[in-house]
């Protein structure tokens, strides 16, 4: 026979017992779990900003020297990011000193983001192939060399298709007096380039090769694609 205390302690138990389970089933109920409690302190613009970041996409193109290339999808309207890099050759973590000896095979190529309800991957390349010369294999103007050439690194099997096609009209339409040599090839380790190289010619405005080279591309780019520029 039980005594009285031990019934007191066994009520207690089956209290402290359903109290515990019920705690359980409301976290169940409310989408909460011990691992993982609710975000905190999360602003609307922060939560609008990690949004932004899930829609948008990524594209990698390489058409000469990354500072032109960089300048220019820098402004166009759509285009959230641009980092200069190195991508589509054999050595790991290559310096820009590595890749201007064209023997690692890597290409000098900018990295773009870009929110695809603003900007198509179809427009993406049209600004590609209008603002670069993509018949001269391993070479823009003065730059020559393997790491210069003119790729389209696809991310997706539609942004291959997409390229291959664009690629193919241009060919047919006889824009260019010369067959198109432009590399389609899938994207692989993408090596961000050193920091110098980063917004090069928005901090490099008055350099020589900025003013020679980059600043008329640009002034020729802004003309054509009036309707992309970001205000």
């Amino acid at each position: 026979m039980k005594t009285t205390q031990s019934v007191s302690l066994t009520r207690q138990l089956s209290w402290l017992s359903l109290t515990l389970l019920t705690c359980c089933w409301s976290m169940v109920l409310t989408g909460m779990s011990w691992a993982a409690p609710q975000e905190k302190g999360t602003s609307t613009a922060e939560k609008a900003e990690n949004e932004k970041e899930k829609k948008l996409e990524t594209a990698t193109f390489g058409s000469g020297c990354f500072w032109c290339t960089e300048a220019v999808f820098q402004r166009v309207k759509g285009v959230e990011k641009v980092a200069s890099g190195y991508m589509g050759g054999k050595t790991k973590n290559p310096t820009y000193k590595d890749v201007c000896t064209g023997l690692t095979g890597h290409a000098e190529v900018i990295q773009v983001q870009y929110d695809p309800s603003v900007v198509s991957f179809a427009e993406l390349l049209e600004v590609f192939w209008k603002t670069h010369d993509p018949t001269t294999l391993n070479r823009q103007g003065a730059d020559e060399g393997t790491q210069y050439r003119s790729v389209v690194f696809f991310h997706s099997k539609a942004q291959q298709e997409e390229a291959e096609l664009y690629k193919k009209k241009l060919d047919e339409a006889k824009i260019y007096p010369d067959p198109i040599v432009t590399e389609i090839s899938p994207a692989s380790e993408f090596y961000v380039a050193e920091g110098y190289h980063q917004n090069y010619f928005n901090d490099n405005p008055n350099q020589g090769y900025c003013r020679l080279v980059i600043t008329p591309k640009l002034e020729k780019f802004e003309k054509v694609f009036k309707d992309k520029l970001k205000k």
